[in-house]
């Protein structure tokens, strides 16, 4: 009786293992259906078996970034100086490969967000937001992309980065921030 138990468990296991291996291929819903099926056969399984199931789903899980990570990781902000709305070198090297990103991925459409950092009034800080988004819309279109595809919008002063009053937090507000629509 009990190596009938014993095997019935083992084409369980099998049968569990195969399911397993196929799901790492499949959508994010069914990589938590993977891992559960995995923990439960990790309880009664080696050690080594258990390592090579849950390796190729870490791996293909770095793989499949959303459009907004591959974005964050290619550069998605830009800085700017003291009340300037012009692109630096380092700005320009960024939008490059925004630029080259996006034309790529061509079905993509971003917003440009224009901010500024706290020192002056709203209305001032709105209109050098929307300077410094339509500065990047601006680089952005002179390296081929179609200007459907590209928003803007000043959010002036109103959403900072980095809360504070000094001249490190004023430096990271300065920016424009590309983000997916």
């Amino acid at each position: 009786m009990f190596q009938r138990l014993l095997a019935l468990f083992a084409v369980a296991f099998l049968f569990a293992a195969c399911e397993t291996a196929s799901n790492v291929t499949g959508d994010s819903a069914s990589g938590s259906s993977s891992s559960s099926a995995t923990g439960s056969a990790s309880a009664t399984a080696s050690a080594p078996a258990t390592a090579t199931a849950t390796a190729p789903s870490s791996a293909t899980s770095a793989t499949q970034m959303s459009d907004a990570e591959k974005l964050a990781q290619v550069g998605n902000t830009v800085y700017f100086g003291f009340d300037s709305a012009e692109l630096g070198g380092k700005a320009q090297a960024t939008l490059d490969r925004q630029a080259a990103f996006l034309n790529v991925n061509p079905a993509l459409v971003v917003i440009v967000e224009g901010h500024a950092d706290e020192r002056g009034t709203r209305e001032y800080n709105l209109a050098l937001g929307d300077r410094r988004a339509t500065a990047v819309r601006d680089y952005l279109l002179a390296k081929g992309l179609n200007s459907a595809r590209i928003r803007t919008v000043s959010y002036g002063k109103e959403r900072p980065a980095v809360s504070g009053s000094n001249e490190g937090s004023w430096e990271k507000n300065r920016r424009a921030a590309t983000v997916l629509n």
